[in-house]
């Protein structure tokens, strides 16, 4: 038996608990009256024989891996395995997909001789995890049926399960932040121990390769963040947000005060549409379409030091990227003005354009700043674009036509391949990372605090 044929049998039990609470909690009803309803009952017993049975199989699943991974390698053939952990992970890899029925051989043939022997342990291991999943689940089915009773509670139980269920949903958001903040800041550190803090803060060189003679700047690594982060907001925070806001605000406005509601209907949904474009997609029409446009408005224009990877072009279409956040925010917070303020201004004699100007738009604005905030958070992580438009260079320039690039595309560089996690120039990446997971957190508390500070409240 298999942890998923485990799995399946505890649904079964779990339905059919469910089935008999009801049935029973039916026929205590025509002796007398029930505290609750017969489907709170049905519900009961079906909770207290899944969740209990179905939590203990998904904490025995890694058990159940590390055992039969310590039994294989007390096996005679286990002990004749290199010594080299590397080594020894990749043949019991190979072994286990082997067994698994996910490759017919592998590279070491080692590994075929433990197929079969991991296969009838995993078997083994699963069997009794599986027995004992059963055996809670046929005894939360026997707990909750015996309580079934017409003065019993069932529906505060059900209701406490879900509960409890929900405050579970809560905590894996909050305990995966804090899992990704944990883990980058104990990479940092090692980073922090081998380069100092300061340098990497304030910092204005960055070149982590190593380089070939020992007069350049990359032979011990060169680790200043300065250029990353500006060419971060200057691209993100700056040339994106001067494209987006003007046309997601302009957007939003025409959509809700002027647009006819069924123009709305067609425009709104094809505005949106733009969230939903892959970043690959916005990357390729980047490099192919605007960056040569942009190189040869810049030579027009003569700077002639423009590239065709430059900050203008990624910037230009990030910002077309994140017009769907801005005008849905906006959209929301202007819609969300009382239409007797607006009856108001235009009961004073002010005109339609000036009562948006005077009266809409203040009212609105909490809203609108905390859609432009979350969307320069959304702009800064953004990675494709830049890499595919932007280029690779880490630049201190303010010059728009000329090549930068990013924290997230450097942290993708300094990944990517076979890296070893002992080197200043990997644990880099772990150091950007937090720097940048920083700044894109402050920027959503300063975006909730403004929409909480300055909301006004509508009947």
């Amino acid at each position: 038996m298999t942890l998923g044929i485990a799995f399946v049998a505890i649904l079964v039990v779990a339905l059919a608990a469910g089935w008999l609470g009801y049935s029973r909690a039916r026929r205590l009803r025509t002796d007398g009256r029930l505290h609750s309803l017969p489907s709170y009952h049905g519900a009961y017993a079906a909770l207290w024989t899944a969740i209990p049975a179905l939590l203990l199989l998904a904490a025995w699943s890694p058990v159940q891996s590390r055992l039969v991974d310590q039994a294989v390698l007390e096996s005679p053939e286990g002990q004749k395995l290199p010594a080299f952990d590397m080594q020894r992970e990749t043949i019991l890899a190979e072994a286990r997909e082997i067994a698994h029925g996910d490759r017919e051989q592998g590279f070491n043939p080692e590994s075929a001789s433990l197929a079969p022997q991991i296969r009838a342990i995993e078997n083994r291991y699963a069997m009794l995890g599986g027995g004992l999943a059963l055996l809670l689940a046929v005894g939360g089915a026997a707990l909750a049926l015996r309580r079934s009773v017409p003065q019993f509670r069932a529906r505060t139980g059900v209701e406490r399960w879900m509960m409890i269920l929900l405050v579970a949903a809560s905590l894996i958001a909050i305990l995966t932040t804090l899992g990704i903040l944990l883990s980058l800041m104990f990479e940092s550190l090692r980073f922090f121990r081998l380069y100092p803090p300061g340098d990497f803060i304030f910092g204005t060189e960055w070149s982590p390769q190593t380089a070939i003679r020992a007069d350049q700047a990359g032979s011990s690594g060169a680790f200043g963040s300065v250029p990353l982060m500006w060419g971060t907001f200057f691209i993100g925070a700056i040339i994106a947000m001067i494209v987006a806001v003007p046309l997601g605000l302009m957007s939003a406005i025409y959509l809700t005060q002027y647009a006819h509601p069924r123009v709305r209907r067609w425009l709104k949904p094809i505005l949106e549409i733009l969230a939903g474009v892959p970043t690959v997609v916005y990357g390729y029409f980047a490099a192919l379409t605007v960056a040569p446009f942009v190189r040869d408005l810049g030579l027009a224009l003569g700077v002639t030091s423009a590239s065709s990877e430059s900050a203008l072009a990624a910037g230009s279409v990030m910002g077309v990227m994140i017009i769907p956040f801005i005008s849905s925010m906006a959209d929301d917070s202007i819609a969300a003005v009382p239409q007797a303020m607006r009856d108001g201004s235009l009961a004073m004699g002010a005109t339609k354009s000036e009562t948006i100007r005077k009266v809409v738009l203040p009212a609105a604005l909490p809203g609108v700043i905390g859609g432009i905030l979350l969307a320069v958070s959304r702009a800064i992580g953004e990675t494709m674009i830049v890499v595919m438009a932007a280029g690779l260079a880490a630049n201190l320039t303010a010059n728009p036509f000329a090549s930068v690039t990013t924290v997230t595309v450097q942290i993708v560089q300094l990944l990517t391949g076979d890296q070893e996690f002992d080197s200043a120039k990997t644990l880099a990446a772990f150091a950007l990372g937090l720097a940048l997971f920083l700044i894109t957190f402050l920027l959503n508390l300063i975006a909730l605090h403004v929409v909480r500070k300055y909301r006004e409240q509508y009947e």
